[in-house]
């Protein structure tokens, strides 16, 4: 069976699934019935000033039968005051000291208050810290979270604060309200950071009822963007990972999170280059048991693909992510239907007509029943017949041999021999 364990940066954890900072890891109770559950750290809700909260503060954005396709928050940091975090979080950790308990730490830009801090929060017997440079709303207003995290000096500054007295090791949270999440993660390498975490929650606003005309969600009739995390911003956190897993200079562990609800999804994670995930919305959604699927599919997947260790699964795809001029421009696929598995629907030819490249033609075969055919030549390749088609197995996108003198060329190794062709003029 395959060694599961973790390190993240010097944090070691049973296998690579955390608890992220959010309401499941509220307290002792919760934190404790989850690991009890499988799950392998928390990172415990974010603490600081002030304690106070807003009601109502969650929405959700349901799509094609999936009730949380995406989640909406305009929670603060915390109602519970620190002391009492810090007692439960000593309790917890003298109970399940195997397990990582991670403390997230929000704060205005101040020196002496991170100082005061993290030597607290580190004496209740915590393995880490994870600073909060990335919630969107409420703390914003206060130059905290995300307004912190947008600007690449601040999140240097306030690391390297952190790091003057942190004994235990540092993980930056980061935004992804921002143009290119790499200039602030290399500023928190700069300021020492052990690790970097990614995603926090993106602004949003999930909905507008119409009968009342108030935002969902709203506070006595009034609303304020929040943010937006579960399965709808999984693309973007994957990207954020990858981006900044093959960016020189972000050489630290990175934490991945953004929608990750199964253990294929923590897997492409590890793939694009995460040490572990951490999960918030599938456990508020379907409950901390979860974990149980989590933990024996990518066990299983690991067995299959005679991986002994997940060292040997993480970051195996960064080499083949680049960027879109080092792409072959001569190769090619086309679609190929399969009309012993096609139902006729017509969703391939409805959408190739109308939006794409009108190559899908209907037919009759030899008996007069009704066929698709797709003219090879036509096909550009884009892949909508097959995305929108209903049927698994009914159409496959297949390689095409290269056209005689289409030798591989990427649009940077065009644009070269344009310029030393011209060069030449």
């Amino acid at each position: 069976m395959a060694d599961l364990t973790t390190n993240v940066a010097g944090i070691r954890s049973p296998n690579p699934f955390w608890l992220a900072s959010a309401p499941p890891t509220n307290s002792g109770y919760q934190v404790q019935r989850a690991f009890e559950a499988g799950w392998g750290g928390a990172v415990w809700k974010t603490m600081g000033d002030p304690i106070l909260n807003v009601s109502s503060r969650f929405s959700a954005v349901s799509f094609g039968g999936n009730q949380v396709a995406g989640f909406n928050n305009i929670e603060l940091i915390s109602d519970r005051p620190l002391e009492v975090n810090l007692r439960e979080i000593e309790e917890t950790k003298r109970l399940y000291p195997e397990h990582a308990i991670i403390g997230s730490l929000m704060v205005e830009p101040d020196r002496d208050k991170w100082h005061e801090i993290v030597k607290r929060v580190e004496a209740a017997g915590i393995d880490g810290l994870e600073l909060n440079f990335g919630c969107p709303h409420g703390m914003a207003e206060r130059g905290m979270g995300s307004a912190s995290g947008q600007v690449p000096e601040l999140v240097r500054q306030q690391t390297a604060w952190v790091k003057e007295v942190a004994r235990t090791p540092v993980i930056v949270k980061l935004t992804p309200n921002i143009t290119d999440i790499t200039f602030t993660a290399k500023a928190a390498v700069e300021g020492g950071a052990d690790a970097v975490s990614m995603i926090n929650t993106i602004n949003s606003l999930s909905g507008v009822d119409l009968d009342s005309w108030n935002t969902i969600p709203n506070v006595d009739g009034k609303g304020a963007h929040g943010g937006y995390c579960g399965p709808a911003v999984k693309p973007i956190a994957l990207n954020m990972v990858g981006e900044c897993a093959r960016t020189p200079g972000i050489d630290v562990p990175i934490s991945g999170m953004g929608g990750v609800s199964s253990w294929q999804e923590a897997a492409e994670f590890m793939l694009m280059g995460a040490s572990n995930v951490q999960v918030c919305t599938a456990a508020m959604h379907h409950g901390f048991r979860i974990v149980e699927d989590m933990i024996d599919g990518l066990s299983n997947y690991m067995d299959e693909k005679g991986l002994a260790s997940l060292d040997q699964l993480i970051g195996q795809t960064v080499p083949k992510y680049s960027d879109w001029g080092d792409l072959d421009l001569t190769y090619r696929v086309a679609a190929k239907i399969n009309n012993d598995v096609c139902i006729n629907c017509n969703k391939c030819y409805i959408a190739c007509e109308d939006t794409s490249h009108q190559c899908i033609d209907m037919l009759k075969d030899e008996d007069g029943n009704d066929i698709l055919r797709v003219r090879e030549d036509d096909c550009v390749g884009c892949n909508l017949c097959s995305i929108v088609c209903p049927v698994d197995g009914a159409i496959d996108m297949v390689e095409v041999a290269r056209k005689v003198g289409d030798e591989p060329m990427t649009w940077n190794e065009r644009q070269q021999l344009m310029a030393g062709a011209g060069s030449n003029q």
